[in-house]
């Protein structure tokens, strides 16, 4: 699909939130894979901003996995090209129209240790973007809840159907996700709305259940079926469940061969009042990634995979946003049977 002006609007807004002005040198970024019209709508945003934008095409890279790799946050296409780091790391701004994004990729710390900021603009359908709109509030409401976190020694999970899931914070790598960047060697992911712990080893057990109406991005696929997993030391150990999504979830792990792909990579939970999980089953699987879903407000995402703050390095990835969960840091609830407690709550109108 092309552009319309609508859509160059909303990139237009969200390139200036991240502070773009006349005169910045703007790389962007993509690969042949690209969706081409967040790439058009990406370049003519800039050029709307006055920035002087240049781009960088890289061809997507073979697959090295005997399954579809999907939504991991770590783009191969660079590759550790020297002149594409260089270029990246010496611009104002980076724009990340990547199928897979930078935030994982190991060439993003050289990148941004340029001075250069990156914004990750996710593998979504343009209309996401125009949909979501923009909330002021959301930075300072991520702030909270990124603050109640590192403040925490422990985050406890349950739900209706099972959940029962404790991660001890100590030694976590925490982030909160506007959607913004935050001046020079920083980096967003757009849409935004998110706050985030990568445990570190030794962290996480107990039982997570993933219940009819949850996700699974991996797949772009509403739960059906119950999916039972068992946590201890960090990751999975068994799964159960009889129906067909506890079969993909046994079948597309098993293909990495690796311990590491059971294992938790993050969690935490949603902070953005626009999105919609509904919203999911409107598009057809090709045309979105699912960060709307990971950004609704008061889900529980668990995320098994990697996780560099505990030296696990995967390309087995599944994020799993859940509803009707009740989070809790300590002894402080942030989120209420699907619900975020009132200091954390937007208003969506």
């Amino acid at each position: 699909m092309g552009t319309e002006w609508r859509f160059v609007n909303a990139f237009v807004e969200q390139f200036r939130r991240c502070g773009l002005h006349d005169g910045e040198v703007v790389a962007l970024l993509s690969e042949s894979q690209s969706r081409e019209s967040l790439v058009t709508t990406a370049r003519l945003a800039a050029q709307s901003c006055g920035a002087r934008v240049f781009d960088v095409v890289l061809p997507t890279p073979s697959s090295q996995h005997p399954v579809p790799i999907r939504s991991t946050g770590a783009s191969q296409a660079i590759a550790g090209n020297p002149g594409v780091v260089a270029a990246l790391r010496t611009s104002d701004l980076v724009l990340d129209c990547t199928v897979e994004g930078l935030l994982h990729s190991p060439e993003l710390g050289d990148i941004l240790g340029g001075g250069a900021r990156v914004l990750m603009i996710s593998n979504e359908h343009p209309e996401v973007f125009d949909r979501l709109g923009w909330d002021d509030d959301l930075p300072r409401r991520v702030g909270i809840g990124l603050g109640w976190m590192k403040a925490a020694a422990a985050m406890r999970v349950t739900s209706p159907a099972g959940t029962d899931l404790t991660v001890r914070l100590a030694g976590s790598f925490m982030a909160g996700s506007t959607g913004v960047t935050s001046g020079p060697g920083s980096i967003a992911h757009w849409p935004g709305g998110l706050v985030l712990a990568f445990p570190a080893e030794h962290s996480v057990s107990g039982t997570v259940v993933l219940a009819p109406g949850d996700l699974n991005l991996t797949f772009n696929r509403l739960v059906e079926s119950p999916v039972v997993l068992t946590i201890d030391d960090d990751h999975i150990v068994d799964i159960g469940g009889d129906g067909v999504d506890a079969i993909l979830f046994r079948q597309y792990l098993s293909a990495f061969g690796d311990r590491e792909s059971y294992a938790t990579s993050h969690v935490g939970w949603g902070m953005n009042p626009f999105a919609r999980w509904d919203a999911h089953m409107l598009y057809d699987r090709r045309e979105i990634w699912g960060t709307e879903a990971r950004a609704w407000a008061g889900n529980f995402l668990y995320s098994t995979g990697a996780n560099e703050n505990a030296g696990r390095f995967t390309a087995g990835h599944f994020d799993l946003p859940m509803r009707e969960c009740s989070v809790w840091l300590d002894d402080r609830a942030v989120v209420e049977q699907g619900v975020l407690v009132d200091e954390l709550r937007g208003d969506p109108t």
